[in-house]
């Protein structure tokens, strides 16, 4: 097999292409051959010791492809079958993987499996943003920020679609036209106008119920500002970097607002849960109603170049390795 490593946490330049023998499944594992992995900025924080794992290991935790063989005590998953998977480390940067059966999910015929690998861990994302952390409902206006990035599309189409008012940040007049695409009624050009301000107008100076921030240090501090009276923060990324420390009596002064910083894992532990979520958007996918925006492929021996114009902020959609 062919996999990508670090040995050592760094910049783009760390991610190494080896060989190596391939792997066999344990007892609830399969083999799969790997046709897309997907590239996320978990992947990044691992690369560069953000988040620390032990080292070498291999990159990526994402992808899609076909099981090739079962291991021990595996139901419901048989040879042949085409799966996805997400937040399973050292699975995505390679051309074979072993991942556990029990946090596959099946792809159906009608969606190919470079596009799910592209929804697993975006989509598995929004769909617990918009439906559980904050359930968004018609009579609601959210803040999405970085609506045109991977999951800021996925995201404003579903609280478009739940009847919500969505105000997205863009750095772009591209990237508002795919934000106005996805369903954003409003799009700031924080580049050009104040977040603050703008906000203020559209709302009409009443604030937003909801900011899902996925960039962070950048824009946590002016979303807090843009919350109604009780408005809940919902910080579930961190791509300008790391947020300072916050005086919980900050919420207090500024409207007994809710904070939260979610996870996915947390989302999907439960299997049931997994499928449910996982299901939902698949089913939506395969009837043309969620669009996966694709913008990028590259071959494994270019995912140093995958990190680099992720890290860069001018990507749209999903960045795609194909093996």
């Amino acid at each position: 097999m062919r996999a990508i490593i670090v040995d050592q946490p760094g910049g783009p330049e760390a991610l190494t292409l080896v060989d190596r023998p391939t792997p066999e499944p344990g007892p609830g594992e399969v083999l799969v051959d790997v046709a897309a992995a997907g590239v996320n900025f978990i992947d990044v924080y691992h690369r560069s010791g953000a988040y620390p794992l032990p080292t070498p290991f291999v990159v990526g935790s994402e992808g899609a492809g076909t099981v090739r063989t079962v291991g021990p005590d595996v139901s419901g998953v048989a040879e042949g079958d085409r799966v996805a998977w997400a937040m399973s480390p050292g699975t995505g940067y390679t051309d074979e993987a072993v991942v556990a059966a029990d946090r596959l999910v099946l792809v159906p015929s009608e969606v190919d499996l470079e596009t799910a690998a592209a929804v697993m861990l975006q989509g598995l994302t929004a769909h617990y943003l918009a439906r559980t952390t904050f359930e968004a409902a018609p009579g609601h206006t959210a803040l999405v920020t970085a609506a045109a990035g991977g999951v800021g599309l996925l995201l404003t189409q579903l609280l478009a679609r739940a009847g919500t008012h969505v105000i997205g940040t863009v750095g772009s007049p591209a990237k508002a036209e795919l934000a106005r695409a996805a369903g954003a009624h409003d799009v700031v050009l924080y580049r050009e106008e104040d977040l603050v301000d703008r906000v203020r107008e559209i709302t009409g100076g009443q604030g937003v119920h909801v900011v899902y921030d996925g960039v962070g240090r950048d824009t946590f501090d002016a979303g807090l500002e843009l919350l109604r009276p009780r408005g809940t923060m919902v910080l579930f990324g961190a791509a300008s970097g790391p947020v300072p420390p916050v005086d919980p009596q900050v919420l207090n002064q500024q409207g007994s607002l809710f904070l939260t910083r979610p996870s996915l894992a947390h989302y999907v532990a439960d299997r049931a849960e997994l499928l449910a979520r996982a299901d939902d958007l698949m089913h939506l996918v395969a009837a043309g109603e969620l669009q996966v925006r694709v913008s990028g492929r590259y071959a494994l021996a270019d995912a140093h170049q995958a990190h680099t114009d992720l890290e860069a902020g001018g990507t749209t959609g999903k960045l795609l390795l194909l093996p």
